[in-house]
């Protein structure tokens, strides 16, 4: 049995068995559906139907939980009690569940050695299916206007409906973010909102519509036949706005969504993800998917390929920051936007230097973690100084520590070891040979700086910073000096 909670997956899962194993003896089990298969060899049946008839099917061997995040930690709901009685017919009964999502806010993993689910057999991450080419790639933008959702409560896991509806529908707010969903999504072809209310959806749905009458909305209430008749003239793309509110989060197959826009905030990880999932799937009409969010959901949850699931109580900053310009979301730790340029420049100066690489705040988000974000820095002057390890032990090894002034606020350092051993030592003499051709190598930490200051090392005019999304610091990786020094070596050529 295949065993799911939507009509709409069900009907997902019998085309992909179709897909790939058409031979396959397939029957149906939903009230939905208005079918009520029982001898089959595969039943693809709905939680809500089958549940009701526990002793009409006979045995199962493998009953496979579509969506299993939805099974409940404990209690006796409708999974639980349907599992207990099968596995009641059948002792050797195994379970499998599929998730995207797996674990909840409030317990952690749904997989644990006590639990219905209890280990895996195999997993895949979001990263690997896009480098394999099995996900389309997203990138992300947020709002122009800055939404406040710190006054916001949680029950059991989620913000509260009726603060959340206070908060996002309002005229102005809702008008704003229809301008910029229209703006931003002029080029897309299949855009999905996520409103937090039907009230709200309403709204935004008439504001939507001013700009093009084809726009839709679907709730739980709407008539099965109208619901089904929307979907497909949005899947065959009819419809390029899709509003709803609640129904289309979970396994909703439209491939040809290529934006996704969240207009309300959520504390579910789960949640998170599985609206953002809406874009992932593959099209041929399309190269990327862009997030809108209007809610803080990726500052608040982090990259989607690696969310973070522990309580938001214990995050003392956010996980991205918004550029002014162009909106693109970007990690914490970006000094230049990688999509229009903006310089990010604070607005105070730190009362203590910065140490850019062990004091920064790390470059921890962006929609997907490991975008790389290369930005080459003009160089105003450079400072050497010995540098000492926080609470070293006496005698430990000093550094050098090289810093690179940018401006008068902004500055990135890195730190060479003649003091280590090992193979820090070498990554050193590595360093030393290329930046101080022909100059002998330091003693210490603090003949380093003097040879520096005499004029060992050249300035370089440029330097070039790495930014990892989801990597805690930026990374020094190029330099580029006065024209009789452009054609130094690689570092890999330097010898030992």
């Amino acid at each position: 049995m295949i065993l799911s909670h939507v009509k709409e997956l069900l009907e997902q899962a019998v085309d992909k068995i179709h897909t790939v194993y058409p031979e396959c003896d397939i029957g149906i089990y939903s009230t939905g559906l208005k079918r009520w298969d029982t001898d089959n060899k595969c039943i693809v049946a709905g939680i809500q139907s089958a549940y009701r008839n526990t002793d009409g099917f006979g045995n199962f061997d493998l009953i496979i939980v579509d969506e299993a995040h939805l099974i409940p930690e404990k209690g006796d709901g409708m999974y639980r009690n349907f599992l207990r009685r099968m596995k009641d017919h059948n002792p050797e009964l195994r379970v499998i569940g599929l998730t995207a999502t797996p674990y909840r806010l409030t317990s952690g993993p749904i997989c644990a050695p006590d639990n219905i689910l209890n280990k895996i057999c195999f997993e895949v991450g979001v990263k690997e299916l896009l480098q394999q080419g099995f996900l389309c790639p997203l990138r992300s933008k947020a709002s122009r206007q800055e939404i406040d959702a710190s006054g916001l409560h949680v029950r059991a896991g989620e913000f509260i409906e009726s603060e959340v509806d206070k908060l996002m529908n309002t005229g102005d707010l809702v008008a704003q973010a229809c301008s910029e969903i229209i703006s931003y999504a002029r080029e897309r072809k299949a855009v999905i909102i996520f409103c937090c209310s039907i009230d709200h959806a309403q709204n935004v749905l008439a504001h939507i519509r001013k700009h093009d009458s084809t726009a839709e909305a679907v709730f739980g209430d709407t008539l099965p036949s109208f619901r089904a008749e929307i979907l497909e003239r949005f899947k065959a793309g009819k419809i390029k706005f899709l509003v709803n509110v609640g129904v289309l989060t979970t396994g909703f197959d439209a491939p040809n969504i290529d934006c996704v826009v969240l207009l309300r905030p959520t504390a579910s990880p789960g949640l998170y993800y599985q609206m953002v999932g809406r874009g992932f799937r593959l099209h041929p009409d399309k190269k990327d998917c862009l997030v809108l969010d209007f809610g803080g959901n990726i500052e608040r949850h982090g990259p989607v390929d690696s969310i973070q699931v522990e309580p938001k109580a214990d995050r003392e900053e956010p996980l991205g920051k918004t550029c002014p310009k162009c909106r693109e979301v970007v990690p914490t730790a970006a000094m230049l936007c990688h999509v229009c340029g903006h310089s990010f420049i604070k607005e105070k100066a730190e009362s203590e230097e910065r140490e850019i690489g062990h004091d920064a705040a790390p470059a921890k988000v962006a929609i997907l973690s490991g975008e790389i974000t290369d930005t080459e820095y003009a160089v105003q002057s450079v400072r050497y100084s010995v540098h000492e390890k926080r609470n070293a032990e006496p005698g430990a090894p000093r550094t050098m520590k090289i810093e690179y002034r940018i401006n008068m606020l902004q500055s990135f350092s890195e730190w060479i070891c003649p003091e280590h051993g090992g193979y820090v030592k070498l990554k050193f003499i590595r360093w030393w040979r290329k930046h101080a051709p022909g100059c002998d190598l330091p003693h210490d930490a603090q003949d380093a700086v003097w040879l520096a200051t005499e004029g060992a090392l050249e300035w370089p005019t440029h330097i070039t910073v790495r930014t990892v999304s989801g990597e805690k610091y930026p990374k020094i990786i190029g330099y580029r000096y006065p024209e009789k020094q452009q054609d130094l070596p690689s570092l890999d050529e330097i010898p030992f």
